[in-house]
């Protein structure tokens, strides 16, 4: 137990909390996306149980780091690129990405039920979106925990690390759920950058490496001017409600006097 009193360990753990947090991001919106389309009344289930199981999914990935090691080993080449089984996750985790975030740009587009191809019942319903869930979160989580690795050595630091950073992103999943939906041109930003997102992850599956900080300050800064244009809006409308309120006033001057 003397790791407990390491300020190395304690560093450590902060900042593997603070970047699982970041690597999360993407997951909360991707998460929020698909559970829009659930009834009302299950999405906060359905949200709370999506990162419950991305929490265990990465969990496991730890529990299991001898294997997911194995994962960046070669399996075959093709025209002398070597494939492994990490690149073959993220090749359809990328896939995958751009196909949703295209369906999702489309209907939203075109003002089409997503939901034609799922199943009817609620509890079809939740099992779609949980599968979907669970894909995502392998995708997510394998380059989170292989992070993990490369930063800090001891397991359990790695764990609490992973579980205080999804109770953070449980906390406030709902409020970025709330906030997406409340404004659409902000889902078609968090979209357009989940496409961004999945051709990243294709890049990575043929070791074409793109600086994950180029992508969060984009991210960043298009959140930032959208965020002032949703201001403005607001300031917009609540003037032309008030002037639309104001009584008719008669002018008092006379024209030639």
């Amino acid at each position: 137990m003397e790791w407990l009193t390491s300020p190395e360990i304690w560093v450590a753990f902060f900042t593997l909390t603070a970047l699982e947090i970041v690597l999360g991001i993407d997951n909360i919106i991707m998460i929020s996306i698909l559970v829009s389309r659930m009834p009302k009344h299950m999405q906060q289930r359905t949200r709370i149980f999506g990162l419950a199981l991305a929490m265990v999914t990465r969990i496991l990935l730890l529990l299991s780091i001898t294997w997911v090691m194995r994962l960046t080993a070669d399996l075959f080449v093709v025209f002398d690129q070597g494939i492994s089984g990490r690149d073959l996750i993220l090749f359809f985790g990328g896939l995958f990405l751009l196909w949703k975030s295209s369906q999702e740009i489309y209907h939203g587009l075109e003002g089409e039920d997503e939901t034609h191809d799922a199943p009817s019942g609620a509890g079809g319903k939740f099992l779609y979106t949980i599968i979907q869930i669970a894909i995502i979160d392998i995708v997510f989580s394998l380059d989170s925990v292989i992070t993990a690795v490369g930063m800090v050595s001891h397991v359990p630091v790695m764990i609490a690390a992973i579980v205080v950073a999804v109770l953070v992103m449980m906390l406030c999943a709902g409020t970025i759920s709330n906030f997406i939906d409340k404004h659409p041109s902000l889902k078609m930003l968090a979209l357009s950058f989940l496409i961004v997102v999945g051709t990243v992850l294709i890049a990575e599956a043929f070791d074409v490496h793109v600086p994950k900080g180029y992508v969060y300050f984009a991210m960043a800064f298009s959140l930032a001017v959208e965020a002032i244009n949703i201001k403005m809006r607001t300031a917009m409308a609540r003037k032309k409600n008030q002037e639309q309120g104001e009584p008719v006033k008669l002018r008092k001057d006379i024209p030639g006097q």
